[in-house]
């Protein structure tokens, strides 16, 4: 059932139509439904959750298919295979008015963004992503709230059966990673399409070039079908003309945030970083564009103008956003990126960012944020960094670029929640080994220490070196880093390394004792100390989606009810 895998793990898509149209009768319909509705007997939401896991394409098996890798036309091909089998037509998705969204880093940030604003209209919205952070059924949202486990039960097992019935000798590897290829581009009829942030990332699959990534991701113009995209570096922006030129795809850049800004009060946005203000541009475009369709239905017109600039690409209109706009933007939510939570001596910043310059974003974020923070009064500060890296990713690239945070301890885990997480079904990976991803930590520890080695042989803590590739450095209040060869750590769960981290202090996660040997090395000993005494902590956890959804599931319980 690679069907069931491969469409929860796809690029970003989002749907919208009028709240006064979406009944339930109409729902009924069309096979579904938006109302829970009994299970069968003893299928829980963990049963399905669990069952779900068994179709992931185990590690070994993946491996043999990255090598032996064919046309990947065919799998595309197949998934319409697949939803014949499960009782839909690519007919069916035609009704649907979709916003089809790529990119490397931004468009799950766009699509909230977007989603946001549409709802301000009046609109029902449906929003599917990828990956999730602490339960599968957020990969599926309607109305901004991930549908119930009931929901996702129910329709798990309809779709499970109905497979079942109709199995056959095929088998389809995808691995959603959005473009040409991707299961989400059986969508023929967008109302619009967007292009978020380019960059290196799945070089495996896409191609190691920022333009063999563009190309793919361009795959997802349909002829006739506006496409937005935010300003890229000269080559992808290239690849990203011919590819619409090809499909007969008309493609607008979208114009700076500050050009909407004009002639009115500055826009407000729910997420931080100065990285989201492209992706508020592009949201704002989408939903633009997506709104002048729906003009026809009692929607006003805005007001829009195009000031007369050369641009490598057509420019977008600049229009005055609307109060409905501006209020999406402002109170927009994204878990998992550029999110602070504070929790008395600690505070935790949580940013997904795993590709080189979503981790530069994440840098710029970071550190003003410390400069921003409160000081406290007397005692000394202490900062930590829990990273980790997955995939065919760059982690020695990674950790340069976290280098100028001048952090007093790396902490590097797997993403795994708990040593064992039979448990916790939502947790479990079986595209990797255990002796896999433990192993990429200590990579990621060897790394960590011959950058700190190269780092007091260069004498390079000094305020020229602290900002990679960025704005003018930011002044932070004097601190004295530890080498960093002799302040790392690996542990073997988020668990275990948040005890450590927290050392009892974050007044939410109360874990249980820490298990025997967890202080027995002696930085992980003297480091306690210090993290006990400390007037203020600040921890960074990025490098991984997944790694930031295992520490909000034990940080925020209430995100797994």
């Amino acid at each position: 059932m690679p069907w069931a895998r491969s469409h929860l793990r796809a690029a970003l898509s989002l749907a919208a139509v009028p709240a006064r149209g979406a009944t339930p009768e109409g729902a009924a319909r069309r096979g579904l439904s938006a109302w829970p509705a009994p299970q069968e007997p003893g299928m829980e939401y963990q049963d399905a959750v669990r069952m779900l896991n068994t179709l992931q394409t185990n590690a070994s098996y993946l491996e043999q298919v990255k090598r032996e890798r064919g046309d990947p036309q065919t799998q595309l091909e197949a998934m319409e295979v697949y939803l014949v089998r499960s009782g839909l037509q690519v007919e069916d998705l035609d009704q649907l008015n979709i916003i089809h969204v790529t990119g490397t880093k931004g468009k799950g940030s766009t699509c909230a963004f977007t989603e946001r604003i549409l709802r301000n209209y009046g609109l029902k919205t449906g929003f599917f992503s990828s990956p999730h952070l602490v339960q599968v059924r957020e990969r599926i949202r309607i109305d901004g709230l991930p549908i119930s486990p009931e929901l996702f039960t129910k329709h798990f097992w309809r779709l499970y059966h109905r497979l079942e019935k109709t199995k056959v000798d095929l088998a389809v590897v995808e691995v959603g990673i959005g473009g040409a290829y991707d299961c989400t581009n059986i969508i023929r009829k967008p109302v619009v399409c967007g292009v978020s942030s380019l960059g290196l990332d799945h070089v495996s699959l896409l191609g190691d070039t920022v333009e063999k990534i563009a190309w793919q991701k361009g795959g997802i113009f349909k002829h006739g079908v506006p496409a937005f995209t935010v300003l890229q570096p000269e080559g992808p922006l290239a690849v990203l003309r011919d590819r619409a030129q090809q499909i007969s795809c008309p493609l607008y850049l979208c114009p700076p945030l500050e050009a909407l800004e004009e002639g009115g009060p500055p826009l407000t946005l729910g997420l931080e970083g100065e990285h989201q203000r492209s992706n508020a541009a592009l949201a704002l475009q989408l939903a633009h564009c997506w709104l002048q369709r729906r003009d026809q239905q009692g929607i006003g017109k805005l007001r829009v103008s195009r000031p007369s600039v050369p641009w490598p690409l057509p420019l977008a209109p600049v229009f005055q956003p609307t109060s409905h706009m501006r209020h999406g933007l402002r109170d927009t939510e994204w878990p998992g990126r550029t999110q602070v939570l504070r929790r008395g001596p600690l505070t935790w910043y949580l940013d997904g960012a795993h590709t080189t310059s979503s981790v530069q974003a994440c840098v710029r974020w970071f550190r003003q944020a410390l400069r921003c923070s409160e000081r406290p009064s007397c005692g000394p500060e202490v900062r930590v960094l829990l990273f980790n890296s997955t995939g065919d990713r760059d982690p020695a690239a990674l950790l340069k670029l976290l280098q100028p945070c001048q952090f007093d301890y790396a902490v590097f885990c797997p993403n795994l929640t708990e040593v064992a997480s039979t448990g916790n079904a939502d947790q479990q990976n079986f595209t990797v080994t255990l002796d896999q991803v433990l192993l990429r930590c200590l990579e990621h520890q060897q790394h960590w220490s011959c950058l700190g080695e190269e780092q007091a042989s260069r004498g390079l803590w000094s305020p020229s070196s602290l900002e990679p590739r960025g704005p003018a450095p930011l002044q932070l209040v004097p601190h004295r880093p530890h080498p960093c060869g002799t302040s790392s750590l690996v542990f073997s769960c988020i668990s275990h390394a948040l005890q450590w981290i927290s050392q009892g202090r974050d007044p939410v996660f109360q874990a249980p004792s820490p298990p025997r040997g967890l202080l027995t090395h002696p930085m992980a000993s003297s480091g306690a100390s210090i993290l006990r005494e400390a007037a203020a902590v600040h921890v960074l956890v990025t490098g991984s989606l997944h790694l930031v959804g295992g520490v909000l599931k034990l940080l925020e319980p209430s995100l797994s009810q």
